[in-house]
């Protein structure tokens, strides 16, 4: 037995498989979790810091984005394990640099420097799992992820509401720190994914030409952007979400944590589903509907919100269903798009990883740009970019691959 079919064969085993998925999930998290965590915090650290907390968001995303290019290639030449180590410790530096800054500017910038080490995380577990699996069956491991992952975004605003209560937003990024440190000794429990015989064996500069290939490659930039358009539109309502729902609507910032976690349970469900449904449909056709559903709901709210009808609730309905989808999109394009490279899975995935969580840059700025006091704003930015990611799989050409 070679070393990748034994390895495939360990990630497999019920003991193993449930601890090596626990810990990819974890990794895949720390996105959510190092922003969802301290979002009912932002309006409370605007004030005190005299500046704009958006901005702390957009010094992350542009940190994680640029990161996971360098990461990329590094991990397809000296594997997957040794970047993670690194990773986690420049996080859990970057977490205290956050909790002892004294203003917008200097927490800025440990937010991007968490961001080094952060991006590691989701942008390798998806290459791990790559590694090991092709197509639906990668799709179907991948919602298992999201699964998992999905208990940051939910325990993540409701304990960082009750921190704030408690505490000082610093204790937020004190305990990220503590998480980081955490997460560091459990790689010591997964296995290196990536065998010697299938790393780049070319230079590691070279290795950077990768990325022309990749967008050369019109499938894999396809799927890759409808994702990317997808998230723009999510992290327009991460981002504006606590401004609406605090400052316009007045809900107590303890119990913000509850309105966001509802959406996560719904992509909890639909991933739990899309197990299921990556093995009966093909995958250019789930991504379609979806699409289709989330662009439809955001619609009507787009109208309710402009017409100033329903109040709070024709935000969470929509966005409710909206997120839900994400249960599918997510995995399903991740899979898809992977599928379309033969090697250089470290590569492809940061490339995925930079323009889906980089797409928060562009949420950041369109808010700080056209913000009126109103959820408009918020509302019709993830009405232009869900709709795109929509466009985008439904004029692509039919291709012959089965889920």
């Amino acid at each position: 037995m070679n070393n990748e079919a034994s390895i495939t064969k360990r990630a497999a085993s019920p003991t193993t498989g449930i601890l090596f998925m626990s810990i990819l999930g974890a990794l895949m998290a720390f996105t959510s979790l190092s922003t969802d965590i301290y979002l009912p915090a932002m309006p409370t650290m605007a004030t005190e810091l005299q500046g704009d907390a958006e901005l702390t968001v957009t010094g992350f995303l542009i940190g994680f984005a640029i990161a996971q290019l360098i990461w990329g290639p590094i991990s397809d030449h000296v594997g997957r394990r040794i970047p993670l180590f690194i990773g986690m410790v420049l996080f859990a530096l970057g977490s205290i640099g956050c909790a002892m800054s004294q203003s917008i500017e200097q927490i800025v910038f440990w937010r991007v420097f968490q961001a080094l080490g952060a991006c590691t995380g989701p942008m390798l577990a998806r290459a791990m799992i790559r590694d090991l699996y092709t197509r639906s069956r990668a799709a179907h491991m991948l919602s298992t992820l999201v699964i998992i992952m999905a208990v940051a975004p939910i325990i993540g605003p409701l304990l960082g509401g009750q921190m704030i209560k408690l505490s000082t937003w610093h204790s937020i990024f004190w305990l990220l720190a503590a998480i980081g440190t955490f997460m560091f000794f459990s790689i010591f429990y997964l296995p290196e994914t990536l065998s010697p015989e299938n790393r780049t064996k070319a230079s590691l500069g070279s290795a950077f030409t990768n990325y022309f290939e990749l967008f050369k490659n019109l499938p894999f930039i396809r799927y890759t952007l409808s994702l990317t358009f997808y998230y723009v539109a999510a992290y327009a309502f991460i981002t504006g979400s606590p401004f609406v729902y605090i400052d316009y609507y007045g809900v107590d910032p303890q119990h913000y944590g509850w309105l966001f976690a509802v959406n996560i349970v719904g992509v909890m469900g639909l991933s739990f589903v899309n197990r299921q449904l990556v093995h009966r449909f093909r995958l250019d056709a789930l991504l379609k509907v979806t699409t289709l559903i989330a662009t439809l709901s955001i619609a009507i709210m787009m109208i309710s919100v402009k017409a100033e009808l329903g109040g709070i609730w024709v935000i969470i309905i929509p966005v409710f269903i909206f997120f839900s989808m994400n249960g599918i999109i997510a995995a399903s394009s991740t899979a898809a798009a992977l599928d379309e490279v033969q090697r250089n899975a470290g590569s492809a995935s940061a490339v995925i990883g930079s323009l889906q969580y980089g797409s928060g840059i562009i949420s950041t700025l369109l808010l700080a740009t056209f913000k009126d006091g109103t959820p408009w704003t918020m509302t019709w930015i993830i009405g232009l970019f869900t709709a795109l990611s929509a466009l985008i799989l439904w004029t692509k050409r039919p291709t012959n691959k089965t889920a």
